[in-house]
């Protein structure tokens, strides 16, 4: 790892760093000639004695900093050439230079802790389901084919013409197919594909803890996974304490503006609609006409700039558009404080994910500014329960779309409005949020083969004979079921603290989904092509540039 003054070498391996202590005597020069010539980063053998460091040279900060290695014989078992960059986590690499030499950035202390800690982490899970709790692993298909809503696919070529698989964006309903199957607790570290594009802090590749029970409900399966993260928690973390809270996803929207709220920290947002509804503000006048109108706010704490003023007074252009009775309820409703800042916004109740925005924007500003909000060292886990079935699309609000998948159960009290009015149906799907960030998601999921026919059909308007294989087997006793899935890439960047998902990856792809050291994806011959039926239809420019 580093030569120093010619008498200390450190030897660094996956255990950690040692001090090797160099032969002064001429009996040893071979020996001190040969590690001193080694350039750094070279792969080396030394034998020697092992004993105590002299008094007063103990270093307190290394692991093995009560000892050190006089050397006796020594072997250079590979030399390295110069690096791109040198191996020290305070060295400030690009990331692009850090994905295109990963074999390099994995030596990194950082790295190497943050892969060993997902895999005891892992191993952990693996013994509470399988050893604990009767769960069978199964490995499920990669090649499958293409399924009707959620994220986008990859698809891989097949020798018929035409025919394509798709690379599968969980195995949803290979989990299914094994409840119905008899194998009635299953689980699985499953590698999911899904082609979000250039999304940022994704990855095109990635992994989930999957899981799947027969004869179960929500109750039942929250309680699983709050036990399988206490027992698989890292120590050092800290415990976690179960059962997790958990609120509505209509408590979410209308105090967090997000259905995967922060709960670190208050400035929760507050409906002030009532107070202003005398107001002659124009544009909440404007919001409150509107069907759904509502006019809600958060309060920035120390936010200094549209402030309370020390005679306890607002300070604002809107003031003067409202009553010294108005203003005080303000103050009251929102517990203003002097040098807080009032944030408002007005429109339809179902869009307050404005507020939600700002509120994580100003806890960020306050927290550059130095002000502690979110403790770094806190972890709150939170359930959100209750989400509608269906949400309008974005790109035509008259059609509905899933808002988990298609496969999720109505939930049991609103079953009947499924056939009358499905906007107005709560889903038994339950989301699992860990500091502000969706962890996990699952649900209970349809086990009538008519219901989900009805689901797929009526509301939803997708082809049903894609799933026919899912419906038959539905129809041929299916037991109750509902299951979850984890991302373990995500939980694991929150536990080490990394600021990316990538960091807990071993070969990530990069922002674009390129694999950078191996370049991929790259160009294959015609004659590759051939025995798919595909051909390239090449873009004028990129033809040009290639016979260039």
């Amino acid at each position: 790892s580093r030569i120093r003054q010619g008498l200390f070498l450190v030897l660094r391996d996956f255990q950690g760093l040692t001090q090797i202590i160099l032969p002064q005597d001429e009996a040893h020069s071979h020996v001190r000639k040969l590690l001193s010539n080694a350039p750094v980063e070279s792969v080396v053998r030394v034998t020697g004695i092992v004993s105590s460091r002299p008094p007063g040279q103990e270093n307190p900060k290394m692991p093995t900093g009560d000892i050190e290695v006089k050397v006796e014989t020594a072997e250079i078992l590979n030399s390295c050439k110069k690096l791109p960059f040198e191996i020290k986590d305070f060295i400030k690499k690009s990331e692009a230079l850090r994905m295109q030499y990963r074999y390099l950035d994995l030596r990194s202390f950082q790295l190497q802790y943050n892969l060993r800690l997902r895999s005891q982490i892992v191993m952990r899970m693996r013994e509470y389901l399988c050893n604990l709790h009767g769960f069978v692993d199964v490995e499920t298909p990669t090649l499958f084919k293409r399924t009707p809503g959620g994220a986008k696919e990859f698809l891989v070529p097949s020798r018929e013409a035409g025919k394509f698989y798709s690379l599968p964006q969980s195995p949803q309903q290979f989990k299914q197919l094994l409840m119905v199957g008899g194998v009635d607790r299953y689980f699985q570290v499953a590698r999911c594909y899904r082609d979000e594009g250039s999304r940022p802090d994704r990855q095109p590749e990635f992994t989930q803890i999957d899981i799947e029970m027969s004869f179960v409900d929500q109750a039942g399966i929250q309680g699983l996974i709050e036990g399988l993260l206490q027992y698989s928690w890292p120590q050092e973390r800290g415990a976690i304490t179960t059962p997790f809270p958990s609120m509505t996803y209509e408590e979410a929207l209308a105090d967090y503006g997000t259905d995967k709220p922060d709960t670190r920290f208050g400035m929760k947002i507050v409906d002030i609609s009532d107070i202003l509804r005398r107001s002659d503000i124009q544009f909440v006048q404007n919001a409150l006409s509107y069907p759904h109108g509502t006019v809600k706010a958060i309060c920035i704490p120390q936010g200094v700039v549209k402030k309370r003023q020390p005679d306890g007074s607002l300070k604002s252009l809107l003031t003067k558009l409202l009553g010294k009775e108005q203003q005080s309820e303000l103050i009251r409703a929102l517990n203003v404080q002097v040098d807080d800042v009032v944030l408002l916004a007005a429109g339809e109740h179902k869009r307050c994910s404005a507020l939600g925005s700002l509120r994580l924007e100003s806890a960020d500003l306050l927290e550059a500014a130095g002000m502690t909000l979110r403790d770094p060292t806190a972890f709150h886990f939170l359930w959100v329960v209750d989400f509608p079935l269906f949400l309008p699309k974005e790109e035509n609000p008259a059609e509905l779309e899933s808002a988990h998948h298609p496969f999720t159960a109505p939930h049991p009290v609103d079953t009947n409005l499924l056939y009358s009015d499905p906007t107005k149906v709560r889903s038994q799907h339950y989301d699992l949020v860990l500091n502000g960030n969706e962890i996990g998601g699952g649900s209970i999921r349809i086990h009538n083969a008519e219901q989900q026919r009805f689901v797929l059909e009526k509301v939803l308007k997708e082809d049903s004979e894609v799933l026919s294989h899912l419906l038959e087997a539905l129809e041929s006793g299916a037991p109750p079921h509902g299951g979850i899935a984890l991302g373990l890439d995500r939980l694991i960047s929150l536990i080490v603290g990394a600021p990316s998902i990538r960091d807990v990856i071993a070969f990530p792809k990069s922002f674009r989904g390129r694999d950078l050291m191996g370049n991929a994806p790259d160009y294959v011959t015609p004659e590759e092509l051939e025995p798919y039926h595909i051909q390239v239809s090449w873009p004028v420019a990129e033809t040009e540039a290639k016979k260039n």
